[in-house]
């Protein structure tokens, strides 16, 4: 997996998207495949489902699937890593600029970041609890999700889905119907 770690990961991403999800950053095993969250265990895909977002399990390599629910993916640190916690301050202070700048540019109508402690180092908010934020970039507002990382032991699967699910309603979602 050595190799992975010189890899970028593109990122799933259209004009315009409902919401657009934001990893910490990739992980060695989503490095190798290119697959948003392809680690085995990682709990996105299957919460993702289980909240509505889209209406059946998709499997990593399916992930420009999302684009035709209006969801799409990216990364706060695009250097992928074995765990977040080798990221530098550094990283995430220019994670948060270049996000910015991008959703600045997509105009999503949610940003959801995956991950508080990750929310709270890329935009300087030591305060930031998950649920929606008093910040916005432009007219998108932002969403603080918990992070499906298998590591994340604090979240079921099931409070997470709940969690995915408030913001799927407020954000207009129907991951019944594309776009």
């Amino acid at each position: 997996m050595e190799a992975a770690r010189d890899r970028l990961v593109p990122d799933v991403v259209a004009d315009g998207l409902h919401v657009l999800f934001c990893g910490i950053n990739p992980g060695l095993t989503t490095a190798a495949t290119g697959h948003h969250f392809a680690r085995p265990g990682n709990r996105f895909w299957p919460v993702l489902h289980l909240s509505g977002f889209t209406p059946r399990l998709l499997r990593p390599a399916e992930q420009q699937e999302l684009l035709a629910y209006g969801l799409g993916i990216t990364n706060v640190v695009a250097r992928p890593t074995a765990r977040a916690d080798e990221l530098t301050a550094e990283e995430y202070a220019e994670g948060g600029r270049l996000l910015a700048a991008k959703v600045t540019r997509l105009k999503p109508r949610w940003l959801a970041v995956v991950g508080v402690t990750a929310y709270r180092a890329a935009f300087a908010d030591r305060t930031a609890r998950v649920g929606p934020q008093q910040r916005t970039i432009g007219d998108t507002r932002i969403w603080v999700l918990p992070n499906p990382s298998g590591l994340n032991a604090h979240w079921t699967a099931t409070t997470m889905a709940q969690e995915y699910a408030r913001l799927r309603e407020a954000a207009g979602v129907d991951g019944h119907l594309p776009g």
